[in-house]
C-alpha cells in the first residue's frame, strides 16, 4: 500500500468487447506491468525486488506521461478505430495508457493495418487478432507466455481455492455423518413406535374378543336369571296352593281322627277305610310336595347363588370394559403421538435427505472446483519448472565459461612451466623464436611418395596459420594413436575373429532361409483363409438374403463387406430394409426388428455351415406372434440336420419341440429336473 501498487495493468483496464486481444498486443509489455501511482513508489518498488531476490518487474507511471493531443491526429478511414476510445481505466493511470497507445488504431485485418502503415502518418495499426504494424516494425503471431509474477499469482490463489474447496468438503463431509446419524436414530424411533404400536393394535384384539365372550356369558346368564325368577315364581304359588290344599285335609283329617259318638255310631267300615285311604294318601301327596318344594328351595337358591356369581362376574366385566376403554384411549393416544413422531420423523427424513444431497453437491462441486485448480496449479507448477530449467540454463552455462577461462588460464600457466621444464626455455625466448610471426618450413606428407616428398621439402616456408597447424597435429596424433602399440597374438586374435565371422555368417543364412519358409507358410495361410473366408461369406450371403426374405416378407437384406479388394482385414455391414421403410441402418431399426435381423444373420450362418447342434438362449423373446411363427418354421427346417437346444419361454416353440426340460423346486426346498417327451405326451392323448 505504500508503494500504490494496485495490481497489473491488464486487471485494471476495462476493454469493449471484442477488442481485449488488440488492445493486450497494442500494449504489449505494459499489459502485465505494475500500475504504480507516482515515480518514488516505482522506485521504492524496484528498491524492495532487489531487496528480497524476487525478479525483475516492469511498472507503469502515470506521473509524468504527456500523451499528443488527439486533434493533431490524422483522419481514419471507415471501420477503424483509435485504441484510446475502447478502454477506460483509473484517472491516475490514463496519461500512461494514452501515451502507450498514441496513435494506434484498431482496423478490421492486415490489409487494413498494412494501408495505414503506408500512409506516411506514423499510425500504428493492430488487428483484432493481436497482429501489430507500425512504421518500421511488425509484431505478431500467438500469444505472449504470462509473467512470472502472473504465474505466481495464479499459484497463490490456486492454492487458496483449493485450501478453501478442501474446508468446504470437509465441512460436507461432517454435515454428511451428522445427518447420516440423525436420519439413523429418527428410523430406530420410528421403527420402536411401530412395533409399540403394532403390541397395542394386538393386546386390543385380544381384549376385544374377550369382552365379547363375556358379554356372550352375562346375557346368557342374564337370560337364565329371568327364566329362574320365573320358575321361582311359579313354584312358590305351586306352593301356596298345595299349603291351603294341606291345610283344608288336615282340618278333614283331624275331625276324620276325633269322631262323635253318634258319627262313630253312624259310620260305617267302609267309610272309615275309605276315610283312611284318603288321609293317607293326603300324607303321601303332602310328603311329595314337601319334597318339590325342597327341591324348588334348593334350586331357587342354586339359582341365586349363580346368579350373584354372574352379577359379580358382570360387575368385574363391566369394570375390565373400562379400564380396557381407559387403555385403548391411552393406546390411541399413543398411536396418535407415535403417528405425528412418525409423520415428524419423515419430515426431519426429507429435510435431512435434502440437505444431505445439498452438501453432497456442494462436495461434489467442491471436488470439481479442487480438481479444475489442481490442474491449474499442475500446469503453472510445469511453467515455473520450465522457467526455472532455463534460469538453471542459464546459470550452467555461465559456470561453465567461468570454469573454461580458469581452465585455459591453467592450462596457459602449465605451458609455461613446461617449456621452462623440459626445453629450458623461457616463455618470451619461445614465442620469440617459435611464435606465430616465425615461417612455417615445408614438412613433406608421410603418406607421399618420394618424388612428392622431395618437391614438398624444396619449396618455399610458408606462414603461421593456426587452423592449418591444428589440422596437421590432429592428422599426426591420429595417426600416431593408429599405429597403437605391438599386439604378439594379432595373428591368433585375427583367426578367432575369422571363424566367429565364418559361424555368424552361416547363421545369417540359416536365418534368411527360415525367414523365407515362413513368410511362404503365412502367405499360404493367407491364401487358404482368404479362399475359405470369401466362400464363406458367398454362401451366408446367399442364405442371408433367402431366410431374411422369408422372415420379412417383401423387404429385403443382404451382407456387404467394407474393404472387399482385401478380405484378411475386411468388415461386415448388415443392411436390411423391412417392408414398406426404406431404411437400412440396424441402429434405426425397432428392437423386435434388430433380434429378428440377428436370428436371419444366425440362420443363414447355420444354413451356409450347418452343426451337428445348436444352443439358442430367448432367441425369439423379442418377437411377435407373425414373426415368431416365421422364425419356428426355419427351425423345423434346421432340426432335419441338426440337433437344436431352444431355451425358450414361448409356448409356440414348446410346441413344436420333441422333449421338453423344466427346473422346478420342491417343497422340501430342493429343485429337480423334470422332462416329458412331446410323442409320450400325444401317445397318451390319442389313447
Amino acid at each position: 500500500p505504500a508503494h500504490r501498487i494496485s495490481g497489473s495493468v491488464a486487471s485494471l483496464l476495462q476493454v469493449e468487447a471484442g477488442h481485449e486481444t488488440a488492445i493486450a498486443a497494442a500494449l504489449g509489455w505494459a499489459s502485465d506491468a505494475l500500475a504504480v501511482g507516482t515515480l518514488d513508489g516505482a522506485q521504492r518498488a524496484l528498491a524492495a525486488l532487489r531487496a528480497q531476490d524476487a525478479g525483475r518487474a516492469g511498472m507503469l507511471v502515470g506521473e509524468f506521461a504527456r500523451p499528443s493531443d488527439p486533434a493533431s491526429w490524422p483522419a481514419l478511414p471507415p471501420g477503424a478505430r483509435w485504441a484510446r476510445e475502447v478502454i477506460s481505466c483509473p484517472a491516475e493511470l490514463r496519461p500512461a495508457v494514452e501515451q502507450l497507445l498514441d496513435r494506434v488504431a484498431l482496423v478490421g485485418d492486415v490489409d487494413a493495418a498494412a494501408a495505414l502503415a503506408r500512409s506516411g502518418d506514423a499510425i500504428t495499426a493492430v488487428t483484432p487478432d493481436g497482429d501489430v504494424v507500425a512504421p518500421g516494425w511488425v509484431r505478431g503471431g500467438s500469444s505472449a507466455a504470462p509473467s512470472l509474477i502472473e504465474i505466481q499469482a495464479a499459484v497463490d490463489e490456486a492454492r487458496d481455492r483449493v485450501a478453501e474447496a478442501t474446508r468446504r468438503g470437509e465441512q460436507a463431509r461432517f454435515s454428511m455423518a451428522t445427518v447420516q446419524a440423525a436420519v439413523t436414530d429418527a428410523n430406530d424411533a420410528v421403527e420402536v413406535a411401530l412395533d409399540r404400536l403394532h403390541d397395542s393394535d394386538a393386546k386390543m384384539s385380544a381384549v376385544a374378543e374377550k369382552l365379547g365372550a363375556l358379554g356372550v356369558a352375562v346375557r346368557t346368564a342374564r337370560a337364565e336369571s329371568e327364566r329362574t325368577t320365573r320358575a321361582i315364581a311359579t313354584a312358590e304359588g305351586a306352593v301356596e296352593a298345595d299349603r291351603r290344599e294341606h291345610a283344608a285335609l288336615s282340618e278333614r283329617l283331624a275331625a276324620a281322627s276325633s269322631p262323635t259318638e253318634d258319627s262313630a255310631q253312624d259310620a260305617s267300615p267302609a267309610e272309615r277305610d275309605r276315610l283312611d285311604a284318603a288321609a293317607t294318601a293326603a300324607r303321601t301327596h303332602e310328603t311329595e310336595l314337601r319334597l318339590a318344594l325342597r327341591t324348588q328351595e334348593e334350586r331357587a337358591r342354586a339359582l341365586r347363588e349363580r346368579a350373584g356369581s354372574l352379577d359379580a362376574a358382570a360387575t368385574a366385566e363391566l369394570r375390565a370394559r373400562e379400564r380396557s376403554a381407559a387403555r385403548r384411549q391411552r393406546r390411541q393416544r399413543e398411536a396418535t403421538v407415535a403417528e405425528a413422531v412418525r409423520v415428524g420423523a419423515a419430515y426431519a427424513t426429507r429435510l435431512l435427505t435434502v440437505a444431505a444431497e445439498r452438501a453432497d453437491t456442494l462436495r461434489q462441486h467442491a471436488v470439481a472446483a479442487r480438481t479444475e485448480l489442481e490442474a491449474e496449479l499442475v500446469v503453472l507448477r510445469k511453467e515455473v519448472a520450465l522457467l526455472q530449467e532455463e534460469l538453471r540454463q542459464l546459470t550452467d552455462s555461465v559456470h561453465r565459461d567461468e570454469v573454461a577461462r580458469t581452465q585455459q588460464r591453467l592450462r596457459i600457466e602449465q605451458l609455461e612451466a613446461k617449456a621452462v621444464e623440459e626445453h629450458g626455455i623461457a616463455p618470451e625466448t619461445l614465442i620469440e623464436e617459435f611464435g606465430p610471426h616465425q615461417l612455417i618450413p615445408p614438412v613433406p606428407d608421410p603418406g607421399a611418395t618420394a618424388q612428392e616428398q622431395a618437391t614438398a621439402a624444396a619449396g618455399e616456408p610458408q606462414p603461421f596459420v593456426r587452423e592449418v597447424q591444428e589440422k596437421r597435429l590432429r592428422a599426426a596424433e591420429r595417426r600416431l594413436g593408429a599405429l597403437g602399440r605391438v599386439n604378439p597374438l594379432a595373428l591368433e586374435e585375427y583367426a578367432a575373429l575369422e571363424e566367429r565371422h565364418t559361424f555368424l555368417t552361416t547363421q545369417l543364412e540359416d536365418l534368411k532361409n527360415s525367414k523365407r519358409d515362413l513368410l511362404d507358410i503365412v502367405r499360404e495361410v493367407d491364401e487358404r483363409v482368404e479362399k475359405v473366408f470369401t466362400e464363406a461369406f458367398h454362401d451366408t450371403a446367399a442364405q442371408f438374403e433367402r431366410v431374411f426374405e422369408r422372415l420379412f416378407p417383401g423387404g429385403e437384406g443382404r451382407l456387404v463387406l467394407t474393404d472387399p479388394d482385401n478380405m484378411l482385414t475386411t468388415g461386415l455391414e448388415v443392411e436390411a430394409r423391412p417392408p414398406g421403410k426404406k431404411i437400412k441402418r440396424l441402429s434405426l431399426l425397432s428392437g423386435g426388428e434388430r433380434a429378428l435381423v440377428a436370428v436371419a444373420l444366425l440362420v443363414a450362418i447355420f444354413k451356409a455351415r450347418p452343426s451337428p447342434f445348436y444352443i439358442m438362449d430367448e432367441v425369439e423373446a423379442a418377437l411377435d406372434d407373425a414373426n415368431l411363427g416365421r422364425l419356428l418354421t426355419l427351425l423345423e427346417e434346421l432340426r432335419d440336420s441338426s440337433q437344436l437346444i431352444v431355451i425358450t419361454h414361448q409356448k409356440k416353440t414348446m410346441e413344436i419341440a420333441d422333449a421338453l426340460y423344466g427346473v422346478t423346486m420342491r417343497d422340501d426346498g430342493v429343485t429337480t429336473v423334470v422332462s416329458q417327451r412331446m410323442r409320450d405326451v400325444a401317445r397318451a392323448e390319442s389313447a
